[in-house]
């Protein structure tokens, strides 16, 4: 038996402590390959890379079995808060 949903997001969440996390299997259920998602606060002021390596890091007792591992986002708190909407053209402040 491969590596489960279940086992990428148990070591994620408990290296990471994410406040977001999304764990796809696209393997088509045989636990060979995954996509993520992760917000983490361990994440704040780190560059991209090194929070790339904070994820296989975490996955790395399960790198063995898994072919691949697609990281879609790794991002702080702060990065993940969607910004405020731009006020339209024309539109008067108050």
């Amino acid at each position: 038996m491969g590596v489960t949903k279940e086992d990428v997001e148990a070591a994620i969440t408990s290296a990471l402590s994410p406040s977001h996390l999304v764990v796809t299997d696209t393997s088509g259920g045989c636990g060979a390959s995954y996509e993520i998602e992760v917000v983490s606060e361990k994440f704040e002021g780190k560059r991209l890379l090194e929070r790339h390596r904070m994820v296989n890091t975490a996955l790395s007792p399960h790198m063995a079995e898994i072919h691949a591992v697609s990281i879609k986002k790794a991002l702080a708190p702060a990065q993940a808060s969607p910004a405020p909407a731009p006020a339209p053209a024309g539109a008067r402040r108050r």
